[in-house]
């Protein structure tokens, strides 16, 4: 088959700048072994910029003319964005299959005769969203359960046949390469002898969500609390193509913190590590740590490093929670500096490694084989499906409604993923675990709670309306 895919973001024939791009890597090429052509469509970096091979049957062009670098890649003149639309117009022309990797080609009409099928990569930024709401492709990708619930009682509210085209595919690693590696190579890229101290990584992008701040708390208790003065952290910096003035504000205002904490000897900002040796630094690790707030659709880093032997602590933020069960990876409230600091602290003091059974169990659940067979499978038999049709729903006092799924009931108070907060109402909490299938504005005045404050909740993104099946 002929297959044009689509992404948002740069491509580069050695850098892989994240996880989406990764996956979609391994997608095309996977789809090239098996004898079909790629043809990748994606965002030019600096102007011209040669087209290249990531495969003898993948080809990447990086022709797209969306705003760089990152974020609003929309905020450009219309003409580029005509310019775009012409472009990935000529060759969906005579394609077999459209992919549109992490749904942000927000022109529908332009590929309705073909077979279209679209992943949604995130959770937060907007051209994902809208991508979303403005689905009218034959499949819908997602990567994990959670966002499955997030764009069903979103998107899905106003598609009645939305959940149909829904299929989730889970994020697939390698475990042979993300397996225990001793360090060679990397350590060039950053000049550390891994015998001498212990090392904390946090391998995230430079975004303020991340987690960076939370890594420099736990950083200062774990030195000037718990003893441990030779310890060093690890954190990448953005390729220079991507700095931003914003980006370099950022960091400066990381590193006075970090100097204003007394910390300076225990902190490495390092060049971007390439993809084929984040096993090797994975590996170094005493401990990673993915303590940030951003809304992850997966979140790769955390297993990738449980896989080479490094324990990780993680945030109990979105997938996170679900992803591995409790008793398979240390989890900490969003902003319990404390416990996250207490865990890394017994980590580092007792050489603990990834358990046997939270290796057997990504293993079973979460292999890049099973990943690929499903997406080419996806791929490959899609059909045209008819246009998914607009149907508003109506909310009244009959409507019953349901914590959201973006919320769990904390000891903190009810944590609320795109807030990053905790909400504290004794009787809003107990009336959202009697009632887990749903309640009414009836039961919730019953609750003491009006018919108001529910609303007003609603609105807040607490809760969601359930339709009559609900």
């Amino acid at each position: 088959m002929n297959i044009v895919m689509f992404s948002i973001n740069p491509l580069f024939p050695s850098y892989v700048m994240g996880g989406a791009p990764k996956h979609l890597q391994n997608i095309a090429i996977h789809l090239g072994e098996l004898g079909h052509k790629i043809t990748i469509l994606c965002t030019q970096v600096g102007g011209t910029q040669e087209s290249f091979q990531w495969h003898p049957q993948v080809m990447v062009l990086p022709m797209l003319r969306f705003k760089q670098p990152f974020p609003q890649p929309y905020a450009t003149p219309a003409y580029n964005m005509a310019a775009t639309l012409q472009d990935m117009g000529d060759y969906l022309q005579d394609t077999d299959r459209f992919y549109m990797h992490d749904g942000e080609f927000l022109f529908p009409y332009a590929y309705r005769h073909v077979p279209t099928v679209i992943s949604l990569r995130d959770n937060v930024y907007p051209e994902t969203l809208l991508g979303g709401f403005l689905f009218q492709g034959d499949k819908l990708v997602l990567i994990s359960e959670y966002s499955r619930l997030y764009y069903q009682h979103t998107v899905g509210r106003f598609f009645p046949n939305f959940a149909e085209r829904v299929e989730v595919i889970r994020n697939g690693i390698d475990w042979d390469k993300f397996k225990p590696t001793e360090p060679g190579q990397i350590l060039s890229v950053i000049p550390i002898n891994p015998e001498l101290q212990p090392i904390v990584l946090h391998p995230h992008r430079p975004e303020e969500s991340k987690g960076i701040r939370q890594t420099i708390a736990v950083v200062d208790l774990l030195v000037h609390q718990y003893g441990l003065t030779n310890l060093i952290a690890l954190a990448p910096k953005w390729m220079d193509l991507q700095l931003t003035s914003e980006l370099r504000d950022f960091y400066d205002d990381i590193q006075r913190e970090i100097v204003i904490r007394g910390l300076q000897d225990n902190f490495l900002f390092h060049n971007w590590v390439p993809q084929e040796l984040m096993p090797e630094y994975f590996s170094l690790g005493s401990v990673t740590l993915s303590l940030g707030n951003f809304v992850e659709s997966f979140g790769n880093a955390v297993y990738e490093s449980l896989g080479c032997g490094t324990p990780t602590i993680a945030a109990r933020i979105s997938t996170h929670r679900e992803l591995l069960p409790d008793h398979l990876l240390d989890k900490v409230d969003y902003g319990d500096i404390e416990s996250a600091a207490a865990i890394a602290a017994r980590i580092i003091r007792e050489g603990q490694r990834t358990s046997p059974e939270t290796l057997d169990y990504l293993c079973q659940n979460y292999s890049t084989e099973r990943q690929l067979a499903q997406y080419a499978d996806v791929i490959l038999n899609a059909k045209k499906c008819d246009e998914l049709v607009y149907q508003h729903p109506r909310i009244d006092a009959t409507t019953r409604y349901s914590l959201a799924p973006w919320c769990y009931v904390s000891r903190r108070g009810i944590y609320h993923d795109f807030r990053a907060d905790y909400f504290t109402h004794p009787e809003f909490n107990r009336l959202v675990q009697q009632h887990p299938q749903g309640f009414t504005l009836q039961q919730a005045e019953n609750g003491g709670i009006s018919a108001q404050d529910v609303l007003m909740y609603y609105q807040e993104g607490y809760l969601i309306p359930l339709n009559q099946e609900g």
